[in-house]
C-alpha cells in the first residue's frame, strides 16, 4: 500500500517553508540577515551585506517581482527635495566634525583633524555608496527598505524605531570582538540613537532608502578616520567616542522633542503612501 504523507512532511516540504516565510516575513528576514552576517565571523569576516541579501531573498519569496521592484524604487527614489539631501549630509558631518573639534578644544591634539584629506574622504564616501560589503549599501536596503515599513504597520515611528535600533545594535555586536574592526562597545548606544535620525529621514523623504544610504555613508566616512591609525589615540580616542555617542543621543532627543507628533502618530497611511509612490515621484 502507498503510505499517506504525514502532517509533519508537509511542514518540512518546500511549500511549507515558503508559507512560513510569507507568514513570518520579518522574523525570516532578521534570522537570515544575522546568519549571513555572523557566519563568517569565525574567519574574521563580518558580512555587512547580510541585510541587503536577506531583504532581496525574503522579498522575492514573499512579494515576488512586484516586491523587488518596490524595494528597488526606494533605493533610487531621488526626487525628495534638496532639504533632505542637506540634512542627510550635514547632520552626520556636523556630529562627527563637531565632536572632533570639541575633543580638540578639551585638550586632544588637533592632528586628527589636520590629517583629514578631502580627496581621500570623497573617494571613501563614493565607495561606501556603491560597494555592497560596506555598511551603507549593505545595511540600508534591509533595515530601512524592508524592515522599517513592516515595523511601522500598526506601530508608531517611535516604537518601530526603538525595536529596529535595538536589533541593529545586537547585529553589530561581533564587531566588538573582531580585531580587524575593534568596535567600541559604547557605539552600540550610538547605533540606537542614529536609528532615530534614519527613521526620520526615511519617512519624511517619502520612503527614500537612497537618502538614508547617503546619511549612513556620511556618518561613517569621517568617523572611521578618527578611530583609525591617523585619528585620536589613547584617552583622547576614548573621549571622542563618548562625545560622538552623546552627539547622536542629542540629535535623537532633539528630533523626539521638536517633532513629537511625528513620533507618536500611527504610520499605516505613511507606509501606504511610500508603497504607492512612483519610482521617481516626489516625496509624500
Amino acid at each position: 500500500m502507498r503510505a499517506e504523507p504525514t502532517a509533519g512532511a508537509e511542514v518540512d516540504s518546500p511549500s511549507g517553508s515558503v508559507a512560513f516565510v510569507r507568514l513570518h516575513a520579518l522574523l525570516a528576514f532578521f534570522v537570515l540577515a544575522f546568519a549571513i552576517t555572523w557566519a563568517p565571523t569565525a574567519f574574521g569576516v563580518f558580512m555587512a551585506a547580510g541585510p541587503l541579501l536577506s531583504a532581496l531573498g525574503v522579498t522575492a519569496v514573499v512579494d515576488g517581482r512586484r516586491g523587488l521592484r518596490e524595494l528597488g524604487s526606494r533605493l533610487i527614489r531621488w526626487r525628495v527635495g534638496w532639504a533632505w539631501y542637506t540634512a542627510a549630509l550635514l547632520v552626520p558631518l556636523g556630529v562627527v566634525l563637531g565632536t572632533g573639534a570639541l575633543n580638540v578644544a578639551l585638550g586632544a591634539p588637533d592632528s586628527a583633524l589636520r590629517r583629514l584629506q578631502l580627496s581621500s574622504l570623497a573617494l571613501a564616501f563614493a565607495l561606501r555608496l556603491v560597494v555592497p560589503v560596506f555598511s551603507p549599501i549593505g545595511e540600508e536596503p534591509g533595515w530601512r527598505g524592508f524592515a522599517l515599513p513592516r515595523f511601522l504597520t500598526g506601530r508608531s515611528p517611535f516604537e518601530a524605531t526603538l525595536f529596529l535600533g535595538l536589533i541593529v545594535a545586537v547585529w553589530h555586536v561581533p564587531l566588538i570582538f573582531l580585531s580587524s574592526e575593534d568596535l567600541p562597545p559604547l557605539f552600540l548606544l550610538a547605533t540606537v540613537a542614529v536609528t532615530f535620525f534614519y527613521t526620520w529621514l526615511f519617512i519624511r523623504s517619502g520612503g527614500s532608502v537612497l537618502i538614508t544610504i547617503l546619511a549612513h555613508a556620511a556618518e561613517g566616512t569621517v568617523g572611521r578616520e578618527f578611530t583609525g591609525t591617523n585619528g585620536f589615540a589613547g584617552p583622547d580616542k576614548s573621549h571622542w567616542i563618548v562625545l560622538y555617542t552623546a552627539g547622536w543621543c542629542v540629535v535623537a532627543v532633539v528630533l523626539l522633542v521638536f517633532d513629537r507628533q511625528f513620533w507618536r502618530g500611527r504610520s499605516g497611511r505613511s507606509v501606504e503612501r511610500m508603497q504607492a509612490s512612483p519610482v521617481l515621484g516626489p516625496a509624500a
